[in-house]
């Protein structure tokens, strides 16, 4: 008896290996879960305890711990990524930081804080996967989660706005650069998505994410694997002529 060939959407990333960031939760979680069951080899990093289990759950997973501002996790990271399964294809820069404060209110900690996850991090891990990805020979793909707030203003969010506008340029630069070695560099613009982001940061987070649903034209917010779906088709070979491109998955937020 033969067996059934595996369908084209789960052979999609068969022998290639990606590396997710913020990858214990939310849309980083949702990441792993798909490229996982798309074939992909996948390392996972996160700061947080809730990493150790994606390898219970998502079986060959290789879990990395370590805080994104710090330059040495990006080069363990990517180390880790490289031993373990021979290469690096894709990295997902979803690891990320939120602020909600007027200007007069931002300190120089704050303002910090949110630069060294948002931009800081994403740079490191960039620039490392880029470096392996040109050392084995080129060909590759960088996508990070970025915001409307990249593109539009954003009231009492100046770091976290400034942050993700220079994460979209920080993309474009990492288009033209990687372009003549095969390698591909985009930003996905999401709007707001209901997962526990702002949990650490305010009570009534739920409700107050749910509150955002009116200004999205489609009148809710996204749920983690509809960013996580475009985050994927981003680093997969249906992108393959799409690099530099800032993505809106916004619901619409920003087409007004």
């Amino acid at each position: 008896m033969t067996s059934t060939p595996p369908s084209a959407e789960a052979a999609e990333f068969a022998g290639r290996t990606a590396l997710v960031t913020g990858a214990a939760r939310g849309v980083g979680k949702e990441t792993v879960a798909l490229l996982h069951a798309r074939g992909a080899r996948v390392a996972a990093l996160d700061m947080r305890p809730q990493l150790a289990s994606l390898e219970q759950e998502f079986p060959g997973v290789v879990t990395v711990s370590g805080d994104v501002t710090a330059e040495e996790t990006a080069t363990r990271a990517v180390r880790s990524a490289v031993d373990a399964f021979g290469g690096l294809d894709i990295l997902v820069n979803n690891a990320g930081r939120t602020l909600n404060k007027p200007v007069t209110r931002t300190t120089a900690q704050d303002w910090d804080s949110v630069m060294d996850v948002n931009a800081r991090g994403a740079f490191f891990l960039a620039r490392e996967a880029f470096r392996a990805m040109e050392e084995r020979g080129g060909g590759g793909a960088i996508v990070s989660t970025g915001s409307y707030a990249s593109t539009v203003g954003l009231p009492s969010g100046a770091a976290y706005s400034a942050s993700k506008g220079a994460l979209a340029q920080l993309t474009k630069v990492l288009a033209l650069e990687g372009g003549p070695l095969g390698i591909r560099a985009n930003l996905v613009a999401a709007g707001v998505v209901e997962t526990d982001f702002l949990d650490t940061f305010r009570p009534d987070s739920r409700a107050y994410l749910a509150s955002f649903a009116d200004a999205h034209p489609l009148g809710r917010v996204a749920q983690p694997r509809e960013i996580a779906e475009v985050l994927c088709f981003l680093v997969s070979p249906r992108s393959s002529f799409v690099t530099g491109a800032v993505l809106a998955a916004d619901g619409g937020f920003t087409a007004a």
